[in-house]
């Protein structure tokens, strides 16, 4: 006679412990969709649930322009992801709300989180110094040239300072219906502006020891001043200051204008209307210092806290993340790698790539760590930094005038966020 134990057998116990285990499944929110991209987390993700039977993963893609309304609705709602693809100027939110969790036991228990790069953990760690995700590349601005623009313009050699590119940019706008720069005056184009104001002022802090915001300084004033008069000299095309990304890549490779600065993403649209011979991709131009401050930004993979598979999230995770699925990432999305030794593969030593890693490498560019910490930063680089760049580009306010909106906003953010540390 079989054992029971309160009415069940032995037999049935084990069988619904097989099909508990059978039955688990992880969700994962994907929130920089394409088509493309889909498909190879598709691929990374069956391959995960080959070597491990029984977990399922949901995919969920949502659109990037409602993604960050969409995860907040879910995650309020109780419908919260096991894992999740985690921009950098989201991670200090939802960190500082308490609903990631730290990965550091997991990365240091990893087999390959010797081969994270310093700059790779130090963006895990952004949002209070924890690891709370795993980056899966870097979004670091460099400069894209047209060599045969600048051959045409009589341009000997690519601009390496400041100055050099501003008369490069007039050499190239010499030529008839050619622009020199194609100036992002839209949504996205803060980074510039905070790049010019960094250079200038010689540091990539945001804030002065005792709290106050650096981005009305006299030397970032001048820094905007640049921006303003490379367009209103007629160094971008007309129309720029309404350019977003796909306008600024799209002036880029019809040959509009000579120059754009951008990061990896650009590459993939460039590549496919342009001879790799026919342009690089250089450093930012130094400024006074002798400095650059390229914007760095970073995307990658966080695991809630309210997870209650929070091994075979770790596990999907590191599939993700391991050296090779992120050189396959890596080159599907356009980033930069994050384990050591990226720079050896053949794909990456090309003209196209070397801008990026001689900026990572180099002591003369020092990468520019935007203040995602601060919770209102979102809504100045998405809205105030766009209406007042506009503003400013078509001689409605000054530089200065500008730039102490920039500051006020800043300071009263900053002492917002100091005060719940």
């Amino acid at each position: 006679m079989k054992k029971t134990v309160f009415g069940l057998t032995v037999a049935s116990l084990a069988l619904l412990a097989n099909t508990a285990f059978a039955d688990t499944q992880l969700k994962l929110v994907e929130v920089i969709t394409s088509p493309a991209r889909t498909e190879t987390l598709k691929e990374m993700v069956s391959a995960y649930e080959a070597a491990n039977p029984g977990v399922t993963v949901e995919i969920v893609s949502l659109p990037w322009g409602q993604a960050y309304e969409k995860l907040a609705t879910m995650v309020a709602g109780g419908d919260v992801p096991d894992v999740v693809e985690m921009p950098d100027k989201w991670q200090a939110l939802y960190a500082g709300a308490g609903k990631l969790a730290s990965l550091e036991d997991h990365i240091k228990a990893w087999e390959h989180g010797p081969t994270l790069t310093d700059k790779t953990m130090a963006m895990a760690r952004l949002a209070g110094g924890t690891a709370y995700s795993v980056p899966y590349g870097f979004y670091l601005r460099a400069m894209f040239y047209n060599k045969k623009l600048l051959a045409e313009a009589g341009v000997a050699k690519p601009p390496k300072t400041m100055e050099e590119f501003h008369d490069a940019l007039a050499k190239v706008s010499a030529l008839d219906g050619k622009s020199g720069y194609c100036l992002r005056g839209s949504r996205g184009g803060h980074s510039g502006w905070l790049m010019n104001a960094a250079a200038m002022n010689g540091s990539a802090d945001f804030f002065t020891a005792d709290g106050k915001s650096t981005l009305n300084t006299p030397e970032a004033i001048k820094g905007y001043q640049e921006l303003i008069d490379i367009y209103q000299e007629g160094l971008a095309p007309k129309d720029s200051v309404n350019w977003g990304f796909n306008e600024i890549v799209a002036g880029f490779y019809s040959g509009t204008c000579a120059f754009l600065d951008q990061d990896p993403d650009a590459l993939i649209a460039v590549q496919e209307r342009m001879d790799n011979a026919d342009f690089a991709v250089i450093p930012m131009p130094t400024g006074p210092h002798g400095k650059a401050y390229p914007t760095i930004g970073f995307v990658g993979w966080s695991i809630f806290n309210t997870t209650e598979h929070e091994s075979d999230a770790w596990k999907l995770v590191a599939h993700l993340s391991d050296p090779e699925n992120n050189k396959v990432w890596a080159r599907k999305v356009g980033v930069i790698p994050v384990h050591t030794g990226a720079d050896k593969d053949p794909y990456f030593q090309t003209e196209q790539f070397a801008g990026w890693f001689e900026t990572l490498n180099g002591a003369d560019y020092v990468p520019l760590v935007l203040p995602h910490q601060l919770e209102g930063f979102g809504y100045f680089a998405d809205t105030i930094a766009v209406e007042t760049a506009q503003q400013a580009l078509l001689g409605e306010i000054t530089a200065k005038e500008m730039a102490d909106q920039w500051a006020d906003y800043m300071n009263e953010e900053y002492t917002k966020w100091k005060a719940n540390q």
